[in-house]
């Protein structure tokens, strides 16, 4: 590397870490940027690797067979052909540079550095004159892609143009701050200050509909120190909910039916308000403006109070990927999207700088072991989108997605998690997530170096070494998680039903310095505070138990009535069905149960497990329930479906009549379904789960669906264990009528197969498409060893089916 190149990395990380140095940003905490801190933990150390030798370029070739990369290409005029894809596919592209350019950062790698400055090349070349880059418009502008607007700028509520270029500036800056190369650095600044000319007072006053670039232009600012950038920021928060000058507003959706400083609680498109209110907070961070400040208090109140799930995830609704009402916190049907997970976790760190409060960094901690890190399997190439507390075993990750923002940003999130870990201001340190890692600080010219040692998340110990270059006084500010004060969260949705079992220190942890126990200071805002004169060797060891907890949920939670979840330390835990007799959903815990705890190294990566007493719902020969004495086990939730698919749940019944007894088998249970088409989300599994539908727009259970295919003809098949006689069949289809585009179908037949081919039987009356039932439909007994059921789908709608069961009558 050239000195010129070391020059320009120096420079980057103080312009990027210092923002004291910027008006307004003298009273928020400084966080140490991820470069200077290495974690070399068991927890955090192995999930670094797999997302730089697996997600990374895993991601990259998925964006380079989906046609992602080659858009760029086309539009560079360095290949021929159509765009591909979706018109917000080049953010992905970008995610994936940011997480790859935090990784050459912890560790350099020359192929993937060259492998990103010809991407980059490329970048560059799509980007027109005057610094547009929008690659489904420079490839075709008379046809882009849907809703990219008929030109320029036209349909920014929709077209996404604004949110793909924010996400070029964070990775603009990201490679920058990891190679001192400014090469994607000066295509961000050509592409920002072409908005800054058309968007801002006395120019164009609509906002994006999809928030993100608000972040990006801050990070521009800061790494420039072009305040241009940071009034657009500004610009295009304050232009929402605003009508003056522009067609109409966007809606609650986009966070656009009220100016922002109005606006009281989390509503809308779940990741389009997490970044906007990320974006909030950085320009509240660095103009210092009150107003802002007022209204994320008002809105993460409400949040945490009403809308937050156990796991940190956010946005309980699949329709519009949406905040639901308050207290709208369903398990099975709950969205909570991978990216929704992110963006939560990037508001509350810039929370917690902002006020100096652990509480936002409980939050914070949650997500990250938890709703966050189920999106991602271990192998880290399989993700989930959607991120359920419970599910009947249909549910499993994906290699990718036709919307595959969640796989990216989980490449950007993961190697970025080593920035939170401290933070500082003029006078001391702040210690804000556990991990086992060392973080260089400079300390007004004092350099200061802190080790953690530890075992977290599954051990509470944490031994902190502090070495100073200059020695002096200066004090160390331990976060005291809400977990271990006997709050999981910082509201009264969630709480503890006793002080958890295994708590052996009556403050839930104890403080010793150089291996000599220290009365506890007080915790204020979320620390306690060490403050001595540093000495080389100094260790400060925070001891916190970690007991088994019960939570309950507040009982406005109607899907949580009556139920429970396990924590222990940062870890919410659920149960599968591998661990549990192949079933969850017959199983019930006592409340006032006792557990034990087991650490197994070989299980999942290594984890802690729970285990105890619970009972199991079970139908004996003359079908009356019982319950049947039975242990259960709890694996963390992070880690669920990482085994094949099966139920799971992390609210547990308390009682026997919450449970669902398992019914006989069948020879649809029993059979293996498959199908034509399956939406990302949904599983052919579904169908013969035995899972009795409330009526066909039922959201609690799982379902097949054929979206998004419209108008076409689909099936769903049954493969039997073995050839079996069959004479009817039944049919619970799925409609989703005032949500959603599926519908029953036009028409239906039954298909059997005949010595490798399939063919129709004739049924003896009209196969039925009425909702909220059964469809059944008889024919002459056939023996099979598989059953097809055929659907022609309405025309401009799609369909599904809830549960299918098919018999002999005689």
């Amino acid at each position: 590397m050239s000195l010129d190149q070391l020059v320009l990395i120096a420079s980057a990380l103080v312009l990027s870490a210092a923002s004291g140095v910027f008006a307004g940003e003298a009273d928020r905490l400084t966080p140490v940027p991820f470069t200077h801190v290495h974690i070399d933990d068991a927890f955090w150390a192995p999930r670094l690797e797999t997302n730089r030798e697996t997600t990374v370029r895993y991601c990259f070739e998925k964006c380079e067979e989906t046609g992602r990369i080659d858009n760029f290409a086309k539009a560079a005029g360095l290949e021929e052909g159509p765009f591909i894809g979706r018109r917000y596919d080049d953010s992905d592209v970008y995610k994936v540079i940011e997480g790859a350019a935090y990784s050459l950062a912890v560790k350099r790698d020359p192929k993937l550095e060259a492998y990103l400055d010809g991407l980059i090349a490329k970048i560059a070349g799509a980007q027109e004159d005057d610094g547009y880059l929008y690659t489904t418009r420079t490839i075709d502008p008379k046809n882009p892609a849907p809703n990219a607007g008929d030109g320029r700028w036209s349909y920014v509520a929709q077209s996404h143009e604004l949110y793909n270029v924010g996400h070029m500036y964070e990775a603009a800056v990201a490679y920058y701050e990891a190679t001192g190369k400014r090469s994607l650095l000066d295509v961000a600044i050509k592409s920002a200050d072409l908005i800054d000319r058309t968007f801002g007072p006395g120019k164009r006053q609509d906002p994006p509909g999809h928030e993100e670039i608000e972040i990006g232009l801050v990070k521009l600012y800061r790494v420039t120190g072009e305040k241009k950038y940071l009034d657009l920021a500004k610009f295009f928060i304050e232009r929402r909910g605003r009508a003056e000058g522009r067609e109409k507003l966007y809606g609650w959706y986009s966070q656009d039916n009220k100016p922002v400083e109005e606006q009281a609680e989390p509503e809308g498109h779940a990741v389009r308000a997490m970044y906007l209110y990320s974006g909030m907070a950085d320009v509240a961070a660095a103009t210092g403006d009150e107003g802002y400040i007022k209204t994320l208090d008002r809105i993460w109140e409400s949040m945490v109070s009403t809308r937050l799930a156990l796991t940190g995830g956010v946005g309980a609704r699949a329709s519009g990927e949406a905040f639901g009402d308050a207290y709208e916190l369903p398990n099975q049907s709950a969205y909570n999207e991978t990216c929704a997970a992110v963006g939560n976790a990037l508001w509350n760190e810039r929370m917690g700088l902002l006020h100096r409060d652990g509480k936002y960094f409980d939050v914070l901690e949650r997500v990250l072991y938890n709703g966050f890190l189920s999106g991602v399997s271990l192998s880290g190439d399989r993700f989930f989108y959607p991120n359920p507390l419970a599910s009947g075993g249909t549910y499993e990750r994906s290699p990718w997605f036709d919307c595959s923002c969640c796989p990216v940003n989980v490449v950007r999130f993961v190697p970025s998690i080593a920035g939170y870990v401290f933070a500082h201001d003029d006078d001391g340190v702040y210690v804000n997530l556990y991990v086992g890692c060392k973080g260089e600080i400079d300390l007004g010219g004092n350099h200061v170096t802190i080790t953690q040692k530890t075992e977290y998340p599954w051990d509470g110990r944490v031994d902190i070494s502090v070495e100073a270059s200059r020695g002096g006084r200066f004090p160390l500010h331990l976060r005291v998680p809400g977990w271990a004060q006997g709050r999981p969260v910082p509201s009264d949705l969630y709480t503890y039903t006793d002080g958890g079992s295994g708590s052996t220190s009556e403050g839930g942890f104890s403080l010793s310095v150089n291996g000599e126990r220290i009365s506890t200071p007080p915790i204020e805002h979320g620390y306690v505070t060490c403050a001595r004169t540093w000495q080389p060797g100094d260790v400060v060891t925070i001891d916190f138990d970690m007991p088994v907890h019960r939570v309950r949920a507040n009982a406005k939670v109607a899907d949580d009535r009556g139920l429970l979840a396990f924590e222990r330390g940062p870890i919410v835990y659920c149960l599968e069905a591998i661990d549990n007799g192949g079933h969850v959903r017959n199983l019930w815990i006592p409340e006032d149960g006792s557990h034990k705890v087991e650490r197994e190294p070989g299980l999942l990566g290594g984890v802690t497990t729970i285990g105890g007493k619970a009972f199991a719902l079970r139908k004996d020969n003359d079908g009356r329930v019982e319950s049947v004495p039975v242990t259960f086990k709890a694996v963390p939730y992070e880690a669920w479906a990482n085994r094949g698919t099966g139920e799971m749940a992390v609210w547990i019944p308390t009682k026997a009549d919450l449970a669902e007894a398992l019914p006989d088998p069948t020879l649809a249970s029993r059979s293996k379904a498959s199908t034509s088409h399956c939406w990302s989300t949904d599983s052919p599994m579904a169908v013969n789960d035995q899972r009795e539908p409330g009526s066909s727009g039922d959201g609690t259970i799982p379902r097949l669906t054929w979206w998004d295919h419209k108008g076409t003809t689909e099936w769903v098949q049954l493969d039997f264990p073995e050839a079996s006689d069959v004479s009817w069949m039944e049919v619970y289809w799925f409609d989703d009528t005032g949500v959603g585009e599926c519908r029953v179908p036009e028409s239906w037949r039954v298909l059997v197969r005949d010595g490798g081919a399939w063919r129709p039987v004739q049924t003896k009356t009209t196969p039925g498409v009425a909702l909220n039932r059964f469809n059944r439909v008889e024919f002459d007994g056939v023996k099979t060893d598989a059953v097809r059921l055929e659907a022609k789908l309405q025309i401009d709608y799609s369909g599904g089916v809830l549960e299918w069961r098919v018999g002999n009558n005689e």
